[in-house]
């Protein structure tokens, strides 16, 4: 598996992650080694899926929460404690989707990759299926916090 030519995409979303929780959630995301996924089953309890298209690059990303990860980021986002996932919860994961994917889109911007960003959908449950609509492997980065881990996974062409 060769990732260095997929560090252009990898790294903007690495970055953006990592601030966007660091900022916003008082949270440090620790990235794992990225990898090849296998198979399209969602890797945590909600998922937060976006799709982007431009002139040069398709892709999409989605990002897989436990239910630990969430009910902590949104803890810490909102100042409140929640028991399970929730309505809320459900929206917030399809905001942090769509900040991440926005602020990646800034740094792709600057290395000259431009494209468009559809509305982020979520999914629910630990039994759904990522369709990315997207020829080409996905990557999936593993980040670990101190109450549970998530996973971004992406696919460009």
């Amino acid at each position: 598996m060769n990732l260095s030519m997929n560090v252009k995409y990898i790294n903007p979303l690495l970055e953006s992650t990592m601030t966007v929780l660091s900022t916003m959630a008082m949270i440090e995301a620790k990235p794992g080694k990225p990898c090849i996924k296998e198979g399209n089953k969602v890797l945590g309890d909600i998922t937060g899926k976006i799709a982007f298209s431009g002139e040069k690059t398709n892709g999409s990303l989605a990002i897989s929460f436990s239910e630990n990860s969430i009910l902590n980021i949104s803890e810490k986002m909102l100042g409140e404690s929640f028991e399970c996932i929730d309505e809320g919860i459900i929206d917030l994961v399809g905001e942090i989707t769509n900040i991440i994917t926005g602020g990646a889109k800034r740094l792709y911007s600057e290395q000259g990759i431009e494209f468009d960003l559809t509305r982020p959908s979520t999914l629910l449950g630990s039994d759904q299926i990522v369709e990315h609509n997207i020829k080409g492997q996905t990557i999936v980065l593993p980040f670990a916090t101190d109450k549970g881990n998530f996973y971004l996974e992406m696919c460009f062409n």
